[in-house]
This record gives structure tokens, C-alpha cells and sequence, in this order.
């Protein structure tokens, strides 16, 4: 074997093991992640209309788990069903986005911990008084927004006619419009909805359907990622700064875990 040869091998080798070691590097320091959100849910996440900053609380915690795991973070408003797919094609590097917890979607992505003990709860107009519960749901018209857990819990109903809307806020509307009966959504997002609705035209029934909890998803095979954001949100909620986002955007401490 001449001796060019043998220097062409070991520069091969010096080259391979050079990739082995950036690949012990940490990928996320220092960097900036893309993290979708469809900012049509309040409080979670949603459009400053005078700054026309994304703000909310999801949008304050991943910016707080973020500085606390050594990563920057870039805002990107997607409508909720492009969520998932925009994490499977690499798209996006972080979900967050009132997205609960549920197995379809854990064969699809990576969730966090919980960071959220939310639950689907329906919005009825103020001057009904047929729906107090799901029960009363069945053979009425139903809107929720597409690939929401809203729209699977309405599929169980008997005989309801669903409508599927881009965004919650267009659910909304079309309930205060009269073109549905109810619409089911996340609890938080209903009642702050009804809250900051002036017309005081929408009420939220007392009756939840469901619990659930909320996570941060990422892709599926990203677990370095998915460690990061885990340890990062365990810290501020040790550290206290998780309780001072809640207590910012939902006026009471966040209830014991």
C-alpha cells in the first residue's frame, strides 16, 4: 500500500471521527427553534392588535423553558391542524399551542410533561337554555375547530351535525352568527372568550365534558429536544417563574400537582 494511499485513509478516519465528536455537541445552545402556534386561542396564544406581537401563556412559557434549557425561540402562527405535520416535515421544531395529550397524537410526536390540567367544555349562546350539558348536544349543530379534541368528542355524540372551522375565534363567530347551536372547545379558552366578549351575547355551560392535560409536542425522534424542554419546565416551576406566568394570564395560582 503506497504511502498517498495510506494518508488518504487516515485523513478519512481523522474526518469520521471529527463528525462523531459535532455530533456530542449540544444541537440546541445557543440556537433558535421554531415553535408554531395557532394564535387563535386566548389566553393561550394570540395577536397583540396593537403591537401584533404573539403573546399569551403558552407563548411566556416556552420562552421561559427555553431560556431556561440555553435556546432561542422564533414565533411562527399556524392554523392548529398544521401543527403536527409541520413538526413531522421538520418545519417546525416546537407545538405549542393549548394541544392536549391524547394517543393518536403521541404515535405522531414527542409531548412534554403536562404543563397544563385543562378539559373540553361547550359555549352555547346567552339566551339558551336547552344545553346544560353533552347529553343535550345530540341532533344539534356543533362547530369546533379542525383537529381539535373538540371535534373527536363531538363525533361521539348521537346524531350531531358537526361544522369544522380553520379557527376557534371563526367557531365563535358562527355560534354568535346563529348558524350553530354550541361550540366545544378547551375550558380555559371558552371562558375567556365569554369573558372578554362585550356583546355578552355567549355563555359557557357549568358542565365540563372532560379532563385533560396539555403538553409541548416535538418530532418524534427528537428526545435530546424533548429532555431539554422537560428539565427546563420542571426547573420554572422549582424556580417559581412558572407561577408567576399562570397567576399573569389566569388571576389565581396554579392549583397543586
Amino acid at each position: 500500500m503506497s504511502k498517498k494511499v495510506v494518508s488518504v485513509i487516515l485523513l478519512l478516519f481523522l474526518f469520521i471521527i471529527g463528525l462523531a465528536g459535532c455530533g456530542k455537541q449540544e444541537p440546541t445552545a445557543g440556537k433558535t427553534l421554531k415553535v408554531g402556534t395557532d394564535a387563535s386561542y386566548a389566553p393561550f396564544g394570540f395577536q397583540d392588535e396593537k403591537t401584533k406581537d404573539y403573546i399569551g401563556f403558552d407563548i411566556d412559557l416556552i420562552k421561559a423553558v427555553a431560556k431556561q434549557a440555553g435556546f432561542d425561540v422564533e414565533i411562527n402562527n399556524l392554523n392548529f391542524d398544521g401543527l403536527i405535520p409541520a413538526l413531522q416535515t421538520g418545519n417546525l421544531d416546537i407545538a405549542i399551542s393549548d394541544m392536549t395529550i391524547d394517543a393518536d397524537r403521541s404515535q405522531k410526536v414527542g409531548f412534554s410533561q403536562s404543563y397544563y390540567k385543562a378539559g373540553l367544555g361547550i359555549v352555547v349562546r346567552a339566551n339558551n337554555t336547552d344545553i346544560k350539558s353533552v347529553a343535550d348536544l345530540a341532533g344539534k349543530n356543533v362547530a369546533v375547530s379542525i383537529g381539535s379534541t373538540g371535534a373527536e368528542a363531538a363525533r361521539k355524540i348521537e346524531n350531531v351535525k358537526i361544522r369544522e372551522f380553520n379557527t376557534i375565534a371563526d367557531a365563535f363567530l358562527e355560534l354568535k352568527a346563529g348558524g350553530v347551536d354550541a361550540v366545544i372547545n378547551d375550558i380555559p379558552v371558552n371562558e375567556y372568550y365569554t369573558l372578554q366578549d362585550k356583546s355578552k351575547e355567549t355563555k359557557t355551560v357549568d358542565t365540563p365534558i372532560n379532563s385533560e392535560d396539555l403538553g409541548i409536542a416535538v418530532a418524534k425522534n427528537n428526545t435530546e429536544l424533548l429532555a431539554k424542554i422537560d428539565k427546563g419546565l420542571a426547573e420554572i416551576k422549582q424556580n417559581g417563574e412558572y407561577e408567576k406566568i399562570y397567576v399573569k394570564w389566569f388571576g389565581k395560582k396554579p392549583p397543586v400537582e
